[in-house]
């Protein structure tokens, strides 16, 4: 059978490009879960969109195949290309263009009934076999474009009524350029851009997460079910089991952190009773429940328990809740330390002690997820304490290994 760099299922590629160019860059050999066959055809798909990008590094298990990607100068996300590459049939983009010249501006209104009699009359009545499309198709792909957005339906007595959806019009492009390299379902912004060929990226990023793109269709069900507050059964995967597992979940809000790029979704768990982190490219399948009539009263609680939230972890009870506190020095020209703290501060409260001296202090559910963001200050902090004795010794022994690592003598203990 030919190549062909189309899909027809984008949850496959979305496998192949999170086990090959997210998480470990797998060789030919390491991936065990499809033929040979079905891994070189799939690399070579994702070749064809990512050639730019690609870099490849041999080891003694084989060949492995990643994306490099230089932020200095690549300004648009590559990724956008998997959505762009779906498949479709000759029926399909016959019917397409079909809909939307019969309904061709919003003024147009018109039932199934004589959609289905224009498009048989006008545009297929001199083919040999002019039924192409029997009424049952024609109802479907009404249907879809109706859930798209693209069209939109009006009762009129027994009848309901199509028209197209009015025009965006003309849209600021850099917003639209910087929602779509940024934020979940940043596709969105990605289709619109389309229209505007001659349009050239004002931005460029220090630190460009790209991967959360190939979480968009998850993003987008996770939405829907927090706007009309319904429950729903996501299915996640497992490292311990190797398999996706399903949890019923009420979603209440997306989290993303901005050191690593990794986006969480905040839900109450229905089996456990909690409000958990899941990380949304474990999770393969959304499927959609009921209303739940706690749903405000479940988000609420999240913004509570958001008042001692570092990072995602949400803990179990109060008495988890650990107290963390350190002052910091700044010189006399690093007034910049102190905005810094200002703006990354999050939960935690900033006193000015004097001109030169200023204290942090936070009462958190996870400090280990705050380790990472103190280490940065290490230079500059005279004294720290931390009220779970185990993080603050694994913290000082860690010190004290690098100490020893660079030949330095601890200062903290003359």
């Amino acid at each position: 059978m030919a190549y062909n760099e189309l899909i027809k299922n984008f949850d496959r590629i979305r496998d192949y490009m999170r086990e090959f160019y997210v998480y470990g860059f797998r060789s030919r050999d390491e991936y065990n879960m499809k033929s040979a066959r079905s891994y070189d055809d799939e690399r070579r798909r994702i070749e064809s969109w990512l050639s730019d990008y690609m870099g490849f590094r041999n080891t003694s298990d084989g060949k492995n195949v990643f994306i490099s990607i230089d932020s200095r100068e690549t300004r648009h996300n590559p990724l956008f290309s998997a959505w762009k590459a779906r498949s479709f049939t000759d029926g399909d983009i016959t019917l397409h263009f079909i809909i939307f010249d019969i309904l061709s501006s919003p003024d147009v209104k018109l039932t199934f009934s004589q959609i289905a009699e224009i498009t048989d009359r006008d545009y297929l009545s001199k083919f040999k076999n002019h039924r192409i499309f029997d009424d049952s198709t024609i109802r479907k792909k009404l249907k879809k474009y109706t859930d798209m957005g693209l069209l939109i339906t009006e009762k009129q007595g027994k009848n309901l009524i199509y028209s197209r959806a009015e025009d965006i019009g003309d849209v600021n492009t850099d917003v639209l350029d910087f929602f779509s390299e940024v934020f979940p379902c940043g596709v969105i912004g990605e289709y619109i851009l389309d229209r505007y060929n001659d349009h050239k990226s004002v931005f460029s990023f220090k630190h460009h997460y790209i991967y959360h793109v190939l979480d968009s269709s998850i993003h987008l069900e996770l939405f829907r079910a927090m706007q009309s507050g319904n429950s729903v059964i996501i299915s996640k995967y497992s490292s311990v089991s190797d398999s996706a597992v399903d949890i019923e979940v009420v979603p209440l809000k997306l989290f993303i952190s901005v050191r690593t790029g990794r986006h969480y979704l905040l839900a109450y768990s229905l089996s456990s009773e909690k409000i958990l982190p899941f990380r949304t490219d474990y999770i393969e399948k959304v499927k959609h429940l009921t209303v739940r009539e706690d749903f405000d009263k479940l988000r609420e609680k999240l913004g509570e328990k958001q008042k001692n939230m570092w990072g995602v972890n949400t803990g179990f009870n109060e008495e988890e809740i650990c107290h963390v506190e350190f002052t910091v020095y700044f010189g006399e020209d690093e007034k910049y330390i102190l905005k810094r703290l200002e703006r990354e501060k999050r939960c935690g409260t900033l006193v000015l002690l004097d001109d030169n001296h200023c204290r942090f202090s936070a009462d958190v559910y996870d400090v280990s997820e705050m380790i990472p963001w103190i280490r940065t200050f290490i230079c500059r902090i005279t004294d720290l304490s931390i009220s779970d004795s185990e993080t603050e010794k694994r913290f000082r022994d860690d010190l004290e290994a690098m100490y020893r690592l660079y030949d330095v003598e601890d200062e903290t203990e003359k």
